[in-house]
């Protein structure tokens, strides 16, 4: 297995959970009674609160509403398909190799 198929083979499940979660955090948005301090929500705030923490010091909530999440979903999903897309970096770099 080459390096770029390993990276792939790494980067593209990781990108695909954290998207995942970032689109379930979005959803517990809108429930604000659920404490994320308890399991399973837990599992869902604990790797995507940096994330958001570090993003909230620059995005203020609009209209009362944090959108940081939303963001976060596009950042990750553009990352993906920039690299492993159908003509992505690493996916044209596979072809060649």
């Amino acid at each position: 297995m080459t390096g770029i198929n390993l990276t792939v083979w790494i980067l593209s499940p990781v990108l695909g959970i954290m998207t995942f979660l970032f689109i379930f955090r979005i959803i517990l948005t809108w429930y604000p009674q659920v404490n994320l301090n308890r399991l399973p929500f837990n599992l869902i705030a604990w790797p995507t609160e940096p994330f958001l923490v570090l993003l909230r010091k620059v995005v203020q909530p609009i209209g009362g509403v944090d959108i940081t999440p939303i963001i976060w979903v596009g950042i990750f999903s553009f990352i993906r398909e920039i690299l492993l897309g159908q003509q992505g970096l690493l996916t044209m770099m596979a072809c060649v190799n």
